[in-house]
């Protein structure tokens, strides 16, 4: 098998350093990057099934390069932010802005390593998830195509870029279109770890998704809330 990359950019060398030692035990190959600017170089001239995000970087910040990242490069490329900044409202902004996960420093190896193996168990490529496994199952519901094989998402004619985190989030909801779940089941089944009360995490990822699929098809709601239990499709 290939072996995985993962782009680590982070401005403290030590940080740096480390993030990469740790990776490069658990078998990753591992490319450094000290700038956002370096950073986004590194993605449009590489393939990579994972990048390791600091927010307080030099010349162009995490969230400017995640922006960037989703939108004028439409990566879907996972995303996990390892910031110091450890306030609600700065791991809110960057998973709008289209981060999977986040993780705050000072940082246990541990931690950081069974996050990327989630998220890489949840994305496409050499980290394909057990729902990508699939063999070759599509999903239908109004009019929205989902892919479970090649995790390719489509909303009539018209493709719609999910990160791996909504991408999964869609395909539990759309294997079973008649049943609410809660926002604890939702991390549970997508995470596939203990439930920390993430729910605004949840809610920012299908935030994020509802924007998506409005992008393409304006008049129509593919996701209803069902205020004090959670979410299911319309």
């Amino acid at each position: 098998m290939t072996e995985r990359s993962i782009l680590v950019v982070e401005d403290d060398s030590d940080i740096n350093a480390l993030l990469a030692t740790i990776m490069r035990r658990q078998g990753f190959e591992v490319v450094q990057a000290f700038s956002g600017t370096e950073g986004l170089l590194r993605v449009e001239s590489g393939v990579f099934d994972l990048v390791l995000l600091d927010m307080l970087l030099p010349g162009m910040d995490g969230a400017a390069f995640i922006e960037r990242l989703r939108t004028e490069l439409a990566s879907s490329v996972p995303v996990i932010v390892v910031s110091a900044k450890v306030g609600l409202a700065d791991k809110i902004d960057a998973l709008a802005l289209g981060a999977d996960d986040y993780v705050t420093k000072p940082f246990e190896p541990e931690e950081v390593v069974a996050r990327v193996q989630a998220v890489l168990r949840r994305s496409c490529g050499t980290g394909r998830t057990a729902a990508a496994a699939e063999a070759g199952e599509v999903y239908s519901h109004r009019g929205l195509e989902l892919n479970a094989t090649t995790r390719r998402v489509a909303l009539g004619a018209e493709d719609v870029v999910l990160t791996a985190s909504e991408f999964d989030i869609l395909l539990v909801l759309i294997k079973a279109p008649d049943k609410v779940f809660s926002r604890e089941l939702l991390y549970e089944l997508v995470w596939r770890n203990g439930y920390y009360g993430e729910d605004n995490a949840i809610n920012v990822h299908v935030s994020n998704i509802r924007k998506k699929l409005a992008a393409v098809c304006p008049d129509e709601e593919f996701i209803k809330t069902v205020w004090g239990i959670g979410f299911k499709l319309v």
